[in-house]
């Protein structure tokens, strides 16, 4: 998976916790920021490291 196509996962999820987060759905939301947040740091520590 190349980095734009990683970018772009990321700020999907993030984009859909948001609309998911005004529907009222909160477990849902928290998840799909949760996921993103760790995503976001998997991808970037590889970088950093590797």
């Amino acid at each position: 998976m190349t980095d734009f196509q990683r970018d772009i996962l990321i700020g999907l999820m993030f984009i859909t916790g948001i609309f998911v987060f005004i529907s009222g759905e909160f477990i849902v939301s928290t998840v799909l920021f949760a996921a993103a947040a760790i995503f976001s740091n998997i991808f970037f520590n590889r970088k950093l490291h590797g």
